[in-house]
């Protein structure tokens, strides 16, 4: 049994940190982080914060590193439920971070050069937000799932794929939300747009997929 064999203890201390972060992100914007828990279903938070968007926002960028620590927790996690490999090795979790983590901001600098290089920089701005905030809103709802994976339920194949399917119709809310905003600009580009979702959005997951497929054998 998972539950047997392996050790909480680094689990908990990246747990912590990623609580660290949300704590400093709602201590330090107490009310922009009241208005962005209601981000799901609600379009207040991005009308009022896409126009005040930097290149950095210590906002998103403290709510971004616990969702990098969130989805690696719940990917090694799954990868010790669904794989033949029980044990927990420190090495390996922290190539789960780097990995995501590495990915997330290729992704994100691939795409800011993208509007740069087609001069559609807010556009492409104003869309990053919306899903940077629907994948924040992920990292943290996936920190008390992580919790109760760990400490309560005995991890399944079932639940894992719960879980996912879960995190999945939050980020396919996100993105009909951004869809509806700029209906006219991607009915009008596309082809772009089939283009964009075929090299940034489902390529870097196909390619991450095929990483841990090919780790496992």
């Amino acid at each position: 049994m998972l539950r047997d064999v392996i050790s909480y203890e680094w689990f908990t201390i990246f747990m912590v940190l990623g609580l660290i972060f949300i704590t400093i992100a709602k201590v330090s914007y107490t009310n922009r982080f009241i208005d962005f828990l209601g981000v799901f279903g609600n379009s207040k938070y991005l009308k009022i914060y896409t126009k005040d968007q930097k290149f950095i926002d210590v906002f998103d960028a403290l709510l971004f590193l616990n969702l990098i620590i969130s989805i690696s927790i719940f990917g090694y996690l799954s990868f010790l439920t669904l794989g033949t490999t029980k044990t927990f090795e420190l090495a390996v979790f922290l190539k789960f971070i780097f990995g995501i983590g590495t990915l997330a901001l290729i992704k994100i600098l691939a795409e800011r050069l993208i509007g740069s290089v087609f001069e559609i920089d807010r556009l492409i701005d104003t869309y990053l937000f919306q899903k940077i905030s629907y994948k924040n809103l992920t990292g943290i709802i996936l920190l008390p799932i992580n919790a109760l994976l760990l400490y309560t339920l005995q991890p399944s194949e079932l639940i894992i794929m719960a879980v996912i399917l879960i995190l999945l119709l939050i980020n396919i809310v996100g993105f009909i939300t951004s869809f509806k905003i700029h209906q006219k600009t991607v009915i009008n580009n596309i082809f772009y747009f089939i283009l964009y979702l075929c090299a940034l959005e489902i390529g870097p997951y196909l390619i991450l997929y095929k990483i841990i497929v090919e780790y496992k054998a």
